[in-house]
């Protein structure tokens, strides 16, 4: 478990103090996909570095697995930072070398003798599908390719956590979608807990279960994805969960009859199935859409949709009732935030 408590992280430069983190506390359970999401400028990289001390906090406690990193000697924090692996969003590849001995130089550092490290490396590239480039130099890959290096080097110290800053900000929608399936499939083959740093939204929607909205250094918003895309309680997470529109605008002049219930497909089947219009067919409520978000990952539906109903409260509880039934689809009537 990584546990933040009140971290405060504050810069000092030329034109004075700048506060990048301010009383951030956060819980992250061992085994999740947390993400931590916020525009730029809002402390997401500040944030994740404090959780392997390459930022010291200015005041409060770091602790992975029971263990206080900021109370930590020199030393002890090099052996902790090897359980704690790291990817960014520029592959940070050595390029002199080819892609088997990029992977082996982390088990060569710690002292691995040369046919394990080989040995190890070359069971890290079949992981994530490049068994094949061993020989490859990383400017004769594309740039998914060079992720996918940059992971299996960080998998060589056999980490309990993999931080991943901006991992796939590089990346096509393609490339992105296939980076993230494969660091779903590491988090359920070998249980590290993974934390992903982003300003997208699609990312944290197709594969985190857990997120933390950052604003201006302080963390505005946290819960389970669906829970928090469903009713967005804080400006910061409207504005991301909305990002054609402040949603606050829909209710400047709701009518008593108006509602808007927010259905979230978290990896539903996708089907052709119209369940909108079943709705109005089956239960004769009908519905406007007022903002939709949708991507189809492996044959599952994952986005959101922002439905506007009119009728009383037995029509919108009816109408949650039968978009639920459809397995992981849920709905959630938005209430004004004042």
């Amino acid at each position: 478990m990584i546990i933040l408590d009140h971290v405060c992280k504050t810069f000092v430069g030329t034109d004075g103090q700048v506060e990048a983190l301010k009383d951030v506390s956060l819980t992250v359970p061992d085994g999740d996909i947390y993400g931590i999401i916020g525009m730029s400028g809002a402390g997401k990289s500040t944030l994740v570095r404090t959780i392997n001390l390459l930022e010291r906090p200015t005041s409060g406690h770091v602790f992975v697995d029971g263990t206080d990193m900021t109370a930590l000697t020199p030393e002890e924090l090099r052996k902790k930072r090897r359980e704690i692996a790291m990817i960014f969003q520029n592959f940070d590849l050595l390029m002199q070398k080819n892609c088997l001995k990029n992977v082996c130089f982390p088990l060569e550092l710690a002292g691995v003798k040369p046919a394990a490290a080989k040995k190890r490396a070359l069971e890290l590239l079949e992981l994530v599908g490049l068994s094949d480039k061993a020989s490859a130099y990383p400017a004769q890959l594309s740039g998914g390719q060079q992720q996918r290096v940059a992971i299996a080097r960080a998998l060589a110290s056999d980490p309990k956590v993999l931080l991943c800053d901006e991992a796939t900000s590089a990346l096509d929608p393609g490339t992105t979608h296939s980076i993230l399936e494969l660091i779903r499939d590491i988090n359920a083959k070998l249980g590290i807990t993974v934390i992903i740093i982003t300003h997208q939204m699609s990312v944290v929607e197709s594969i985190c279960r857990h997120v933390a909205i950052l604003d201006q250094g302080s963390v505005a918003e946290t819960g389970e994805v669906s829970e928090v895309f469903a009713d967005p309680k804080s400006r910061a997470a409207r504005s991301l969960v909305f990002p054609e529109g402040n949603i606050d605008d829909l209710f400047k002049d709701l009518g008593p009859e108006q509602h808007f219930i927010r259905v979230v497909f978290d990896g539903s089947q996708a089907t052709s199935e119209p369940l909108i219009a079943h709705m109005a067919v089956e239960k004769g409520i009908e519905a406007s859409i007022a903002y939709a978000s949708m991507r189809e990952i492996s044959g599952r539906t994952y986005g959101s949709v922002l439905l506007e109903i009119s009728g009383g409260r037995r029509t919108v509880e009816e109408a949650i009732e039968y978009l639920t039934r459809k397995e992981n689809v849920s709905a959630t009537e938005v209430q004004p935030h004042v």
